[in-house]
């Protein structure tokens, strides 16, 4: 199996929506992206899958000095050596890789955030970080896109992390924070039972109200010189917006069974979303000369 493969089929088998938002990019850009889930795949994976924390940290140390390896031109990993020619094609930074990893890390070092000003730095690690890196792989001019991505990979991972309250707490860990749950009197025991009553929909409602206001400051900031090549970002977020419509149609209903859409509404939404795009590329003006 290539490197490339092994990239495929991680990215495959995760089911993630992201997956039908790297179809419609070209091919080189396509594999670098798919480089860049699959590596995100795998530290995610040494923290959710590994019970004991001290082998967690030794994995998550071992994919230090690997992106140190990567950089310097001798990646072991079928991931790393996906990604090198991505490297040197768009200019991707080491720190960001590392920075990922502290995020990964995080998980490992905290069960609950106090309030929204640590939960948002993990955010900024694993997502923020995530979308500047998918920034540059699909293509900018304008610097102002480096903010739609970082708000843009905020806005997923507050979308992911009110679908998953359920299987987080399964886990141990509290995303929600924690102020915020005594300020809707709701406690970290509340958050273990399959029921939704008053007091956590209005707090699950407070949380997607934040999310939605992260993807409307990301739209803001996407200057219209970017938007076709920033497509596949645009996709993903039509994906994720519908799923936060879904949450809330249910009653925000989160703690009693996982919300998701289907496969095949995700490639709809995915395609129906690239020709809204391409029809408004056609509509803007020629640049002149």
């Amino acid at each position: 199996m290539t490197p490339e493969e092994y990239c495929q089929q991680k990215t495959a088998r995760s089911g993630s929506s992201f997956y039908y938002s790297f179809l419609f990019l070209p091919e080189e850009r396509r594999r670098a992206i798919t480089a860049l889930y699959a590596f995100c795949r795998e530290v995610d994976d040494v923290v959710d899958e590994c019970v004991d924390v001290g082998v967690a940290r030794t994995k998550l140390a071992w994919w230090r000095e690997e992106i140190g390896r990567l950089f310097d031109g001798t990646p072991q990993h079928p991931v790393s050596r996906a990604l090198t020619p991505a490297i040197a094609d768009f200019g991707l930074a080491q720190e960001y890789f590392l920075e990922i990893i502290d995020g990964m890390q995080m998980d490992l070092d905290y069960d609950a955030y106090p309030s929204f000003t640590e939960l948002s730095l993990y955010c900024y690690r694993v997502a923020g970080v995530v979308g500047l890196l998918a920034a540059r792989i699909f293509g900018y001019q304008d610097p102002a896109t480096e903010r739609y991505a970082n708000d843009l990979g905020l806005a997923f991972q507050l979308t992911n992390i009110l679908r998953d309250v359920r299987e987080d707490v399964a886990r141990g860990r509290v995303y929600l924070p924690l102020d915020e749950l005594q300020r809707f009197s709701v406690t970290a025991d509340d958050l273990r039972k399959p029921a939704t009553d008053d007091a956590l929909r209005e707090l699950f409602a407070f949380q997607a109200a934040r999310a939605r206001d992260y993807y409307r400051r990301a739209f803001e900031h996407l200057p219209d010189g970017d938007r076709h090549a920033q497509r596949s970002g645009l996709i993903m977020a039509e994906i994720y917006q519908r799923l936060l419509d879904e949450i809330e149609r249910d009653g925000y209903r989160v703690l009693e069974h996982r919300i998701r859409l289907t496969p095949l509404r995700k490639l709809w939404l995915a395609w129906r979303t690239a020709r809204r795009e391409e029809r408004l590329r056609r509509r803007q003006p020629t640049p002149a000369v």
